[in-house]
């Protein structure tokens, strides 16, 4: 079933599935709900999936002033859709850029969260020099954007070193992504990049030591980046726990489809436990 919500004076495009404990989907930066979607009819099953497209991304509003797309901002907007749709508490699934914004809600609003599963995410960049560096890049990569285009855009991000392990993909699935991906506009994602970028958010390692749900970290074994930030994350969390999955790299939900699924459904029904912890 898919609604769409107004929060804070922005429309959000909002699809649900299932019933039992709700499980709030948030894809990665030119994803939308549609990333989720593989997994629907398994976990629909179990519990309630509720997948949002992120400001900026897919059938939700793209405002053009970039201040709106302030992470924080976000996050209360996620506040405020649990409360129209009476929501005490859930399960947060976010994927690199929504697992930045899954962060940084269960910082901000950790009475509305059960447990945390942030797949190729991180805390944001630990020093100004690193985050000023950042800014800079994807505000190149935001003009970009704005004079190419968003198949020019699509192109050039396809062919980053960071997605490399999806040309393993069968070409059905490499197209799937794209046509995810070009369903965008030039303005949600360059303003996206500008005002939710990881250059532009807070820096949350100095404040993981108080999330004390359980937080599920996946990441893929061939993303060296990723798995570093993410080893080191699992150290600073009270009740983290770290699945490096073999055979896969940043995009670990299409890399490895259903070992993540499982992966997933097991944390949640299990409150936060897997096998052998």
């Amino acid at each position: 079933m898919s609604m769409k919500f107004v929060v804070q004076g922005q429309t959000y495009y909002v699809e649900m599935y299932g019933s039992g404990q709700p499980l709030l989907l948030l894809h990665g930066f030119t994803g939308s709900c549609q990333t989720w979607h593989p997994f629907i009819s398994t976990w629909s099953q179990h519990m309630q999936c509720i997948a949002i497209d992120i400001l900026g991304h897919g059938q939700t509003d793209a405002p053009s002033a970039v201040k709106r797309y302030n992470i924080e901002i976000v996050a209360k907007d996620i506040a405020m859709l649990f409360e129209q749709l009476e929501i005490k508490k859930a399960h947060i699934l976010g994927y690199s850029m929504g697992g930045r914004l899954a962060l940084t809600f269960a910082i901000r609003y950790p009475q509305y969260v059960q447990t945390l599963i942030l797949e190729s995410s991180s805390p944001g960049l630990k020093t100004e020099e690193e985050r000023v560096k950042r800014r800079e890049e994807d505000e190149r990569l935001a003009q970009f954007i704005e004079k190419h285009g968003v198949v020019s855009f699509v192109d050039r991000w396809e062919s980053i070193p960071l997605f490399s392990s999806l040309q393993r993909l069968p070409k059905s699935m490499q197209q799937t992504l794209r046509e995810e991906r070009l369903q965008h506009t030039a303005i949600g994602l360059a303003n996206s990049l500008r005002g939710m970028g990881t250059g532009v958010q807070p820096s949350w390692w100095e404040t993981l030591h108080q999330l004390h749900m359980p937080i599920l970290l996946i990441c893929g074994e061939d993303d060296e980046k990723f798995c570093r930030i993410a080893s080191e994350m699992v150290q600073l969390l009270p009740n983290g726990t770290l699945i490096t999955v073999p055979h896969a790299g940043h995009v670990v939900h299409m890399e490895q489809r259903e070992r993540f699924g499982t992966l997933v459904q097991q944390f949640v029904l299990r409150g936060g436990l897997l096998h052998g912890n």
